[in-house]
């Protein structure tokens, strides 16, 4: 199916197949149903994304945060997911209102000598959260099982082939592999906070403002790195591809229906994401911070500590549990971001388990060679390393995202209204600007990774 181009319609190239061409239009979406079971079918999506706001590369954040502070940094937590809120709204509204994903709307609107840097940035940024999810994944395994590293690292090239048979019997079945992972580690989480008994009303004192976060330095570093850690760019390119795999109708009406649903689905899976990555920082400040621990940042350090702090053998069990299917999740959107940028960016179609394999064997082996040569301390400062490529590559997505949203001839009657413009522009403006000032001091400080 193709559009027109020209400039009626704003874009330099007409729309080609989509990307996930298997799974795309496949979830029904029928008109004579009920409202309700119109809008059941829009569920899913939001929450494959949510994964990405509570991957293991998130964890070290929280954990340092609650650890350090307390509660006070709830505040941070909860506008950032306000901010991925807007971010993956529009990522919404650009699929529905163009049938463009965030890549291909990229390779359609500019010209070849931007569009071919971009991929390559967002490739990067792909392999880079590859890697960042694989080894949390190692991390898990080992947490769980005592399973070596290295061979962690290799173990979870297997989740590829359960992509690729879940896609084949229906793209609603991986989502509910998904969602079926992010109820345990609710539970996992749930458990552990009752065993913490944190003082909630701090808890909620938390999520008011404080002039603390601006006038303490340390404080206002830490709040930097969960803020820009947080908006990753993979989840743009995928939310804008994997919403087109509900078959919504071609009228206005059932556009606007579409976006409308599309976006509270997004809203509601986010802010179950605000729920675990709250509830991450909960528990470092519950355990951590009140015992005087206020120097934990490993994960690894965090799960040792959890029994003789809590007092219960089951808490670090539950830990690993929750962080290896976090894990899991991560890398499982992790490799359909992957797809979706190829075959966006530059119309690369090649079957689908070779993409994967390709993929993950880029993120694999780096992972692995530093796991088996510099251990557990190793894999941190690859997973510190991966954050730093997303911080450059971010703003390369943000801002074509708020570019396209707020063209009129791109998007007809679904341009984002100027309220929403002026807000999304100007959380671009503090995501690059953050950003910028992260790898800066990274770079300044002859790249020392304690900086960061």
């Amino acid at each position: 199916m193709t559009t027109q181009a020209g400039e009626d319609t704003g874009w330099r190239n007409a729309r080609g197949d989509a990307p996930l061409s298997d799974v795309h239009r496949t979830v029904s979406v029928r008109p004579s149903a009920s409202r309700i079971r119109r809008f059941a079918a829009f569920i899913g999506p939001g929450y494959m994304v949510a994964v990405g706001y509570m991957d293991p590369g998130n964890w070290a954040t929280s954990i340092a945060g609650g650890s350090k502070f307390g509660y006070m940094l709830l505040i941070v937590a909860l506008v950032s997911n306000i901010m991925a809120v807007i971010l993956q709204a529009l990522c919404a509204r650009l699929a529905i209102a163009s049938g463009r994903d965030l890549a291909q709307a990229c390779r359609d609107a500019y010209p070849r000598w931007t569009t071919y840097p971009l991929w390559l940035l967002a490739e990067t940024a792909i392999i880079a959260t590859d890697i960042a999810e694989v080894v949390g994944t190692a991390i898990g395994l080992n947490l769980i099982f005592g399973l070596p590293l290295e061979i962690g690292v290799v173990v979870t090239a297997l989740d590829v082939f359960l992509i690729l048979y879940l896609q084949r019997v229906g793209f609603r079945y991986l989502e509910a592999l998904v969602m079926t992972l992010l109820a345990v580690i609710t539970v996992c989480f749930a458990v552990q906070i009752g065993l913490a008994d944190p003082d909630w009303g701090a808890v909620i004192r938390g999520f008011a403002p404080t002039t603390n976060i601006v006038t303490d330095p340390d404080m206002l570093y830490l709040a930097l790195g969960i803020l820009g850690a947080t908006v990753m760019p993979h989840n743009l390119y995928l939310h804008s591809a994997i919403v087109q795999t509900r078959a919504w109708g071609a009228s206005a009406e059932e556009k606007h229906e579409a976006l409308r649903f599309a976006t509270i689905d997004s809203t509601a899976a986010l802010m179950f994401a605000l729920l675990i990555n709250a509830s991450i920082l909960i528990l470092a400040a519950a355990v951590f911070h009140a015992s005087g621990r206020t120097e934990v940042t490993e994960i690894s350090e965090a799960h040792t500590l959890l029994a003789p702090l809590l007092g219960s053998a089951i808490a670090p069990v539950l830990f690993g549990i929750a962080l290896l299917c976090s894990g899991l999740n991560s890398t499982v959107t992790a490799t359909l971001a992957g797809q979706a940028v190829m075959e966006g960016f530059i119309n690369l179609r090649i079957r689908a388990w070779m993409r994967r394999l390709i993929t993950r064997s880029i993120a694999i082996v780096p992972a692995a060679l530093v796991t088996i040569y510099y251990g557990e301390s190793g894999t941190g400062r690859l997973l510190i390393l991966t954050q730093v490529v997303l911080s450059l590559q971010l703003s390369f997505a943000v801002v074509p995202l708020v570019q396209f949203t707020a063209d009129r001839r791109k998007m007809g009657a679904l341009r984002a209204p100027p309220w929403l413009i002026a807000t999304a522009a100007l959380i671009a403006l503090i995501i690059v600007a953050l950003n910028a000032k992260l790898v800066f001091d990274f770079v300044a400080s002859g790249f020392d990774t304690s900086v960061l």
